[in-house]
């Protein structure tokens, strides 16, 4: 009985400690910040990659 009563302070001690850091709310934030750039990156790729492909095909190699 005496380690579950340990395991319960030790738990509720590293929840109080994870509540009073400001740690995790900068990491929840770099995470959202890193997520929008993952975002705009891939919608500016799915923009960009036809229209280039598009160029690159309509290039004539003929050779007089």
């Amino acid at each position: 009985m005496f380690a579950v009563q340990y395991l319960k302070l030790m738990l509720d001690a590293r929840l109080e400690r994870a509540r009073d850091s400001e740690r995790g709310a900068s990491a929840v934030e770099w995470v959202i910040i890193t997520a929008i750039l993952v975002a705009l990156a891939g919608g500016i790729a799915a923009i960009l990659i036809p229209r280039i492909k598009g160029k690159a095909e309509s290039i004539s190699f003929d050779t007089p």
